[in-house]
């Protein structure tokens, strides 16, 4: 994301100038913009012209639109942003209060002006604007016949490729089909990684399977590197990290990411400090439970009692409708740290965030147990369980 203008008053009014660069910056976007805000940029408006002779002609100009937003579609496949509103300043083809859809896009600039600004929203155009936060972690995950090639960057888990192929069993006596099958398969997800795959910035790929999937490919790869001169893939053979998971399907990322020699190649990510974060909660929950626990409501007893040492919260919980709530948690996410704890904000996109929400999209670690807040659970039994309870 390209910051071309900030200006952000005293009184936390005021209006930012951002071009998207790349897909995840248009997640970013989708985080950013809400509700009530307003957002300038050019559209492509349908125009109708009457000509003297009473007939009409219709033509299609490029204008530059204001819209109080009303309504935020984000389209993940396609990485397009639509914001539906009204249009809130004058314009020679759009009337006052007209309603107009704005599809924000890569490589166009908009500009977006909040009632009110808070940390949390300017912490995430600075993250947005962080050229170190692209996807440095790659997995390939895969069974015989089906693999998904995905990106993990800080904020999400971007499959970039599915590739499904028919493999012959093998039959008795010949095994020249099944072979010919694995051969095409093997291929093709090669040449995926080549494609999606940047090296430049990419500091380790995974390649997980059940059984000896991931070491045939890795063979049959490396065969083929040497063979065809893929230079590429001879260059950063010493980034491929080979590692067992369940199946080929997305969902079996999440126990790659637990995996300590994976944790210990990715130490320098943020996606690896969330998936640590997470896992330390699950452990103190097992261990300690008086010193973890979930839901808003014991968090923020939790927090009262400046006892937080590590908050989890989904940036989910920042796009709700309501601006109480959302006050209420980026207060919380500030109380924190002026207490001196540390605040790990989770991507709903990335594998870890959905395993946060299944928890309410909230957590804490704690400084010292609290046993009162068990208490208080058994006596008002509300819906955001406790430390100790394994249900959420």
């Amino acid at each position: 994301m390209k910051l071309l203008g900030k200006y952000v008053d005293k009184g936390m009014q005021g209006n930012v100038t951002l071009m998207p660069e790349e897909s995840e910056d248009m997640w970013h976007a989708y985080n950013l913009i809400a509700e009530g805000d307003s957002v300038r940029s050019t559209t492509i408006r349908k125009v109708q012209n009457e000509t003297a002779t009473g007939s009409s002609t219709s033509n299609r100009v490029r204008t530059t639109l204001t819209i109080a937003v009303e309504s935020i579609d984000f389209d993940t496949q396609a990485c397009v942003l639509r914001l539906k509103g009204r249009n809130i300043e004058e314009n020679q083809y759009v009337k006052m209060g007209a309603y107009h859809t704005l599809d924000l896009e890569l490589n166009r600039k908009f500009e977006l002006r909040k009632p009110e600004w808070d940390t949390i929203a300017l912490e995430r155009i600075e993250m947005a604007c962080d050229p170190t936060q692209s996807a440095d972690v790659a997995a390939v995950v895969m069974q015989e016949g089906l693999a998904h090639v995905c990106l993990i960057t800080a904020s999400m888990t971007l499959v970039r490729s599915k590739i499904e192929v028919s493999i012959p069993r093998k039959r008795k006596g010949s095994v020249q089909q099944h072979e010919k099958g694995l051969a095409k398969f093997y291929e093709q997800v090669m040449q995926s990684i080549l494609r999606h795959v940047n090296f430049d910035v990419v500091k380790c790929v995974l390649i997980a399977s059940p059984g000896f999937v991931r070491d045939q490919f890795y063979d049959y790869m490396f065969q083929q590197a040497v063979k065809m001169d893929y230079k590429l893939l001879l260059d950063n053979k010493s980034k491929f990290m080979l590692v067992h998971a369940s199946s080929g399907f997305k969902h079996s990322l999440k126990e790659v990411l637990q995996d300590p020699a994976v944790l210990a190649k990715m130490s320098d990510t943020k996606a690896a400090g969330e998936v640590k974060a997470l896992e330390q909660f699950y452990m103190m929950l097992q261990c300690e439970p008086a010193k973890a626990f979930y839901g808003k409501k014991h968090v923020l007893q939790a927090a009262e009692s400046q006892a937080i040492e590590t908050l989890l919260i989904s940036d989910n919980l920042f796009r709700c409708q309501d601006v109480g709530l959302r006050k209420e948690y980026v207060n919380l996410v500030e109380s924190v740290r002026d207490a001196g704890g540390e605040v790990k904000i989770f991507s709903s996109m990335h594998i870890s965030g959905e395993q946060l929400a299944q928890l309410t999209g909230i957590a804490a670690l704690l400084r010292f147990p609290m046993p009162e807040l068990e208490d208080s659970d058994d006596d008002d039994d509300e819906d955001g369980a406790a430390g100790g309870a394994d249900s959420d």
